[in-house]
């Protein structure tokens, strides 16, 4: 069993429990887990095709000419009302993230003099803060998981503190999947922890490519395998094998 296939299966866990909002991740190992998920535990979300339809079948990776079973279409003049009453859970990218959940998409070394030009701050600022928003980070080291971000793409829990109780009403950062393990937030402060580990990864490897002190439950799992209809399904999905470029066998 390969590293990436774990990856996948602990993405697609970050939508269990999830009905009736628009499921909506972005990027390669994103969209197989949001499609694995729809396909098993999550049916009664909404799964968007990367484009503008909603569909209900599972659509191979990139393949353009895939037929498609349409629920709804969803044109970009609609999403906002989707967003913005949090029917909503994004899985997205973090080049940067500290243990508030906080993450940078932006620059590097700060917008004022950035030393990398990354995407900009693109739409985070105003949709992390109205909807449920989970994070897939397929290198884990201490240049992504920082003691501070250099600049604010998505809000974490401090900051929405800040802002006070009116901002925190749709708030949500989930889940972190990363190569080594899964995270979330719930501490009394809302610091980073662990959930699980993936099988062959220690704690104190998680540990060293982390920047920050994590926190560390009483009870600690190990990320489980796909079962064999998992992998099925994946094979479905990703035919061309495209999660194993994000994830390296360690």
């Amino acid at each position: 069993m390969r590293r990436a296939d774990v990856c996948v299966v602990q993405i697609a866990e970050c939508f269990r429990d999830d009905a009736d909002i628009l499921c909506n991740p972005i990027g390669i190992s994103p969209i197989i887990g949001g499609r694995l998920a729809k396909a098993t535990f999550a049916n009664e979300v909404v799964m968007t095709d990367a484009v503008s339809v909603l569909a209900a079948n599972i659509i191979p990776l990139g393949d353009e000419t895939a037929e498609r079973v349409v629920e709804s279409y969803v044109p970009y003049r609609t999403i906002f009302d989707i967003v913005w009453s949090g029917r909503r859970h994004v899985m997205m990218g973090a080049t940067q993230i500290d243990q508030f959940g906080n993450q940078n998409i932006a620059a590097i070394g700060g917008y004022e003099q950035p030393k990398a030009q990354l995407l900009g701050l693109r739409g985070a600022p105003g949709n992390l803060i109205n909807h449920r928003t989970s994070y897939w980070i397929p290198k884990h080291s201490t240049r992504s998981f920082v003691k501070g971000v250099d600049v604010v793409s998505g809000p974490g829990y401090d900051k929405m503190r800040s802002l006070g109780a009116p901002s925190n009403k749709y708030h949500d950062v989930h889940r972190v999947v990363s190569n080594l393990g899964v995270f979330d937030f719930l501490t009394p402060d809302n610091r980073m922890r662990i959930v699980s580990v993936h099988p062959g990864v220690s704690v104190e490897e998680i540990r060293e490519h982390t920047e920050f002190e994590i926190e560390i439950p009483e009870i600690l799992e190990e990320s489980r395998f796909p079962t064999e209809i998992e992998i099925d399904l994946i094979k479905s999905i990703d035919p061309d094998g495209l999660r194993y470029s994000e994830v390296d066998d360690e």
